[in-house]
């Protein structure tokens, strides 16, 4: 398979920007950190005295781990091919690792008392855990550090705001940015500090055959100090699998943070449409192949579509996984293996945005010719302050002014103010108004 012929254009056309998740998501990355937690629960067992692991082969199997190679995959993908059971496969690889170090005596710790689940539902989060920490994260920083810079760089540029798409009280440009980074900010938090769950507990986990073996040991807090050394939080009491709930939570959350740049991405597509904005041009790219003058805003276009797809996904997962039939069925099986997918999208979306967002250019002329074409939307602030001066019917006397076909300017507001009953000290202050310094507290 190459980049032409695969199916996904993770694998495909953005493969060169979603290759960074590929050691944590792929069937490899599976693998790998299946391996992972079977020798850190060997380790484990031997910590606690069950039996004792000469200095040599723990350096041996933590190699194993550090070392692990796509030929270690392919070496466990073929024993997978007998056994037709990959959890089962990888037990067998490593007790073929201890017949290599002459530690045949200790072959039945390996997988002691487990089900594959307890394997699965540890591998699984302790992967996802390292992705979101070092490719997912970082990539929602580097966007948020983007936003503030941007908020603080435009944050006196007066801008008309819109709502229901009519224009409304003035902003600033930085100050929408900043909307978006609190957002993003606050949302982001919530992720870091989402502990992810995993479940480690025997068969229908209750360390029904661990108990049994070894009465006298604290199983639960066994698994408890075993989860809790890989940064992760025993889910207790479960099934035979995790109840999956934190592992929604961290989807929903990633869900959320994609619908307000989503948000983010769309508002910045209008305001490109509207010229506030104009693009670097990138030598040799072509916007349309029939129109040679356009530069489309395709970054915040690919974007938008990227975390749409992404976040189906996560819908998906947030809805499903938390659901099973009694103890366990195999639906949660193939779903988790395609969590890298929303991610991958998801990162894509991210890399475009940063792109994209690094390409404005603001468009100062087109933000203060539309300000100025808007001088109703002083309206406002000068029926708030007729109505400090007690003057009756403030606001309907402002609604019959600025609601006309004929338009709004500073000269037909600077005649209205004249006509008013008011000192002229308030018609001064009044006079002062303009879009431009109607702000508010925009600006901090």
């Amino acid at each position: 398979m190459s980049k032409l012929t695969a199916i996904s254009p993770i694998d495909g056309r953005y493969q060169k920007q979603t290759a960074s998740l590929s050691a944590y998501f792929s069937e490899f990355g599976l693998i790998k950190y299946r391996v992972l937690v079977e020798i850190h629960y060997f380790l484990f067992l031997s910590d606690k005295k069950f039996f004792k692991v000469t200095p040599a082969l723990r350096k041996a199997l933590l190699g194993v781990v550090e070392n692990f190679s796509e030929a270690d995959a392919e070496k466990i993908k073929t024993i997978e091919a007998t056994t037709n059971h990959d959890v089962k496969a990888v037990e067998y690889f490593l007790k073929d690792i201890l017949d290599q170090n002459k530690a045949s005596e200790l072959k039945e710790w390996i997988h002691f008392g487990l089900t594959s689940q307890d394997i699965n539902n540890t591998a699984i989060p302790f992967s996802l855990q390292l992705g979101l920490d070092e490719v997912i994260i970082p990539a929602y920083k580097n966007i948020l550090e983007q936003l503030n810079t941007c908020a603080t760089l435009w944050k006196t540029i007066p801008l008309l705001s819109r709502t229901h798409g009519q224009a409304a009280t003035p902003t600033t440009m930085g100050k929408e940015f900043a909307v978006y980074a609190e957002r993003l900010r606050i949302q982001l938090e919530t992720l870091i500090n989402t502990p992810i769950s995993a479940k480690f507990g025997g068969a229908t986990g209750a360390f029904n055959a661990h108990k049994l073996a070894f009465p006298s040991i604290n199983w639960p807090e066994f698994g408890d100090h075993l989860v809790a050394d890989l940064g992760l939080v025993r889910s207790y009491p479960t099934t035979q699998i995790d109840h999956y709930d934190q592992l929604a939570a961290i989807f929903d959350c990633l869900r959320r943070m994609d619908v307000i740049l989503m948000d983010f991405a769309k508002d910045v597509w209008q305001y490109i449409s509207m010229d506030f904005f104009k693009q670097k041009i990138v030598a040799g790219e072509i916007g349309s192949s029939a129109m040679p003058h356009k530069v489309n805003p395709i970054d915040f276009e690919n974007a938008e579509g990227n975390f749409g797809v992404a976040n189906a996904l996560l819908d998906h997962f947030s809805n499903k996984l938390p659901i099973s039939r009694l103890q366990r069925d195999l639906t949660d099986s193939t779903v988790l293996r395609n969590v890298g997918v929303p991610l991958s999208h998801l990162l894509i979306a991210l890399k475009s945005l940063e792109k994209g967002m690094s390409k404005l250019i603001l468009n100062e002329e087109a933000i203060h010719a539309d300000l100025n074409k808007n001088w109703a939307v002083t309206a406002e602030a000068i029926q708030t302050i007729l109505r400090r001066e007690k003057i009756e019917g403030a606001y309907e006397l402002l609604k019959d002014l600025t609601r006309t076909n004929n338009g709004i300017n500073e000269a037909s507001i600077q005649a209205f103010v004249a006509k008013l009953d008011v000192s002229d000290q308030v018609k001064m202050e009044i006079a002062a108004i303009t879009p431009f310094n109607y702000l508010g507290y925009a600006a901090d």
